[in-house]
């Protein structure tokens, strides 16, 4: 690697690269890539970025609801940080994998495989992205990102760096049927999906099925289910939760398996059962939710003497377990002479189980993401279910009629994680758009559950010296969601709209040439649920009675009855000017909250002074 030349960085900027280097050397356990921390900080803040709309690459009707951006997705979020801070309910990428070829367009270079120093270039590209994304997160926010095998350790160290407490596991998906052999007779098959969240996240699961809660004696708890009274430790783990039950009603008495004990503490043997976390035993039966067998629907044994048990137990002739006929009772069963003398029931007691009382009637997402045919247990699961990644590549063939774009994921994937981290008029992010296959997803789901989800997508140009006039983005992005829209192929239309904006790069000290368009794109954003564009016009307005984002691009006396007008018609007024102070002078009223262009904007994007 060639060396670097210190000389055009300043005192602050070399006393902080020092002091990161520092902290990086102390740190010895972790992910360490090389980076360049001033080059870092410079890259955040030495520009502003602007959105210019083109109506003519939209889809729908202006206002629309869900945007696209074309450009590098470092620059749209630095704009998305601005424009959607702490309002993104799911984040969802896919972005390149580091296998070291010719797909990282996002480089000034090609990463060639055995280049030592790709992965600080990949992990250091991904850095500036995450830590600018994850601020976009609401408070019950999700991320999920798509990574092979090869660099799931690597993205996951990354992610616990720059999400601390926000981890929450994996999934795993297998990608294809067929093999794909990397060696020593080893094929991998599968990906995963790494999740983390904000607190207040939950999958929404699915809701738990009825059909075996019945009540057949009519108790009127409610429905029950006849669950068992066990857990999987054996006596030695759980030596407290090892002794025998008796039903006070019968008299008769049920020995422990010492394989699986009994699932609550012994009133008998416990002392503290304040520190319990659930009741005891003899208060479940004392409550009737400990379900002995019916009288007549078990064998009892009452032992005379200790010999004639253990002829029993040697013979085999003991209570066992229902499935594995495992013996309850033997000659290392401590006490065994407590058996004498009693009557010994062979039946094994259940516990009464209430649906009302259940902690929660949703069954979790699990971990496994299953292909549509594949037969799964659901009773305790949530499974989410995929198609073939092959999938996504006749989605992109029969729409254009031939293939365009290389690995897309299978629209029901991301359909599926969509329908289980978000609803409502909820936004979906992805700042690794591609083909648009997140777009297809949220589309297709709002046309199946009725809900008005939101969508910002951004894809690069994907432009090279080979193919300097590719652009992913409008030709393969935009075109794709738009027949989606409209419907392809025979396809019925989903319905929807989207705006399509570019990014333009500013630089500080002539942030004041932004035009009067980018200044009402970025308030609307800021502010609103839609985007229109920008109308000659003395007073910009948008919003509702409750509230009213004004935009006034010049002042002139002779636009004042305009703005006072607009100004009378909210209960709440954010008023955006060149000159605020100006405005101020001649709109005095309680409700309205003055803010000076541009420097309303380069304070929300984070510029520096």
């Amino acid at each position: 690697m060639a060396a670097k030349n210190y000389s055009d960085l300043s005192r602050d900027e070399l006393l902080r690269l020092l002091e990161a280097r520092d902290r990086r050397d102390a740190t010895r356990f972790g992910l360490v890539w090389e980076a360049n921390e001033v080059e870092r900080d410079r890259a955040l803040n030495q520009d502003f970025v602007a959105l210019d709309l083109d109506p003519k690459l939209a889809t729908g009707e202006a206002p629309w609801r869900n945007i696209i951006i074309e450009g590098d997705n470092f620059d749209a979020l630095r704009y998305l940080r601005m424009t959607f801070a702490g309002r993104v309910k799911c984040i969802l990428i896919d972005p390149p994998y580091n296998r070291g070829q010719k797909d990282f367009v996002y480089n000034d270079r090609f990463i060639a495989e055995n280049d030592l120093w790709r992965f600080s270039t990949w992990l250091e590209f991904l850095y500036q992205r995450l830590i600018i994304a994850r601020d976009l997160l609401r408070e019950d926010g999700v991320f999920l990102c798509c990574i092979n095998d090869d660099n799931r350790a690597k993205l996951e160290l990354l992610l616990d760096r720059v999400m601390p407490g926000m981890r929450i596991g994996s999934m795993a998906w297998r990608t294809r049927d067929s093999t794909s052999a990397k060696g020593r007779n080893f094929s991998d098959t599968h990906e995963h999906i790494l999740i983390y969240a904000r607190p207040d996240f939950v999958f929404h699961g699915r809701e738990k099925s009825r059909r075996k809660y019945k009540n057949p004696d009519n108790d009127p708890r409610g429905d029950w289910n006849l669950d068992p009274l066990t857990l999987a430790f054996d006596r030695f783990q759980r030596p407290n939760l090892f002794y025998p039950i008796q039903n006070p009603e019968t008299g008769r008495w049920y020995p422990c398996d010492p394989n699986r004990v009994w699932a609550y503490a012994s009133e008998l043997i416990e002392k503290d059962l304040d520190s319990l976390d659930a009741e005891p035993m003899e208060e479940f039966i004392r409550q009737k939710k400990v379900i002995f067998p019916r009288p007549t629907e078990e064998r009892v044994v009452v032992w005379q003497t200790l010999s004639e048990l253990h002829a029993a137990v040697d013979r085999g002739d003991v209570p066992v377990t229902p499935k594995k006929k495992n013996p309850l009772l033997s000659r290392d069963t401590p006490d065994l002479d407590f058996w004498v003398g009693k009557p010994v029931g062979f039946g094994r007691p259940g516990f009464k189980k209430f649906w009302n009382d259940l902690r929660s009637h949703t069954n979790p997402v699990g971990s496994w993401i299953a292909r549509v045919n594949e037969p799964l247990d659901e009773e305790d699961v949530m499974a989410i279910r995929s198609r073939e990644a092959g999938e996504g590549t006749g989605v992109i063939e029969g729409i254009f009629a031939r293939k365009v774009f290389n690995y897309p994921k299978p629209p029901s994937l991301m359909r599926q994680l969509i329908a289980q981290t978000s609803a409502d008029d909820d936004i979906i992010l992805d700042f690794f758009a591609g083909s648009g296959t997140t777009a297809q997803a949220v589309l297709e789901q709002n046309a199946s559950d009725d809900a008005a989800r939101r969508f910002i997508m951004v894809s690069n140009a994907e432009a090279t010296p080979d193919a300097p006039d590719k652009n992913v983005c409008r030709d393969v992005c935009a075109p794709r969601i738009a027949a989606v829209i409209q419907g392809w192929r025979g396809q019925s239309g989903t319905g929807g709209d989207f705006a399509y904006l570019t990014c333009r790069r500013v630089a500080p000290g002539r942030l004041t040439e932004i035009d009067h368009a980018q200044v009402w794109t970025a308030l609307q954003l800021i502010h609103c649920e839609t985007l229109a564009p920008y109308q000659d016009s003395p007073c910009l307005s948008a919003g509702d009675e409750e509230q009213t984002l004004l935009y006034v691009p010049g002042f002139r006396r002779e636009y004042l009855l305009a703005i006072r007008k607009a100004v009378r018609s909210s209960r709440a007024v954010i008023l955006y000017s060149w000159q605020p102070e100006l405005l101020r002078q001649h709109i005095r009223a309680d409700h309205v909250q003055f803010e000076h262009i541009p420097e309303g904007l380069a304070r929300r994007f984070g510029l520096k002074g």
